[in-house]
């Protein structure tokens, strides 16, 4: 029997992706300021990154901290609708620099809520992020076109002043580097002050 029947498809439980423009009009004294610490750098896996791992923790960097705290803040209270008695804050903070033919290794961030990567300098015709599903699957089915709902992985594409924020057990990666533009990124991790959970409930934990 042909009948045609409504179908509704939903997606539950996302994994939410923050990502905007910003443009923080860095003055001398910043530029100066980051041009030093991206002078000095140690080795990764892939690539590089600066020796510094609290970089904005730097008192010429506090505007652009304070920027980016306000970028934090609305992802956790505004999308996320956390509660609104916890405080965050950045703990590391550090540059990632990908030259051509380098990558960063597939990666999450243990100890931290959320992270957050802004880019310094990067086209988006070759630069992006990606992001996987980690989970277990007993059966891997192929399939013949991806989307949302059966993709294990998903890229996007960053230019400079782009700022994505996102959960900080989500896996992420840069592939090898296409383009002749060096790639650099402010990376950084959040965690947060405040009491969660109840007394009541024998969940409570202050952070402070």
């Amino acid at each position: 029997m042909n009948k045609k029947v409504g179908v509704e498809l939903h997606c539950i439980f996302p994994t939410t992706i923050y990502k905007t423009n910003i443009n923080p009009n860095f003055n001398k004294k910043e530029i100066s300021t980051i041009n030093k610490l991206l002078k000095k750098l140690r080795p990764n896996e892939g690539n590089k990154i600066s020796l510094d791992s609290y970089v904005l923790n730097n008192k010429n960097l506090k505007k652009f901290k304070d920027q980016i705290l306000f970028f934090v803040k609305d992802y956790i209270f505004n999308v996320m609708k956390y509660q609104s008695s916890i405080i965050p804050y950045i703990t590391q903070s550090w540059f990632n620099i990908t030259d051509t033919n380098q990558f960063h290794h597939k990666h999450a961030h243990p100890n931290s809520i959320v992270s957050g990567v802004f880019y310094i300098n990067s086209n988006d015709k070759f630069d992006k992020i990606k992001f996987f599903k980690e989970d277990y699957k007993a059966i891997q089915l192929e399939t013949k076109e991806f989307n949302l709902f059966n993709s294990t992985s998903w890229w996007f594409p960053v230019k400079t002043g782009d700022i994505v924020l996102f959960p900080s057990s989500l896996t992420h990666m840069v592939e090898t580097k296409e383009g002749d533009n060096t790639r650099i990124s402010l990376a950084f991790n959040v965690f947060i002050k405040g009491t969660i959970g109840t007394n009541l409930d024998l969940t409570e934990l202050v952070l402070k």
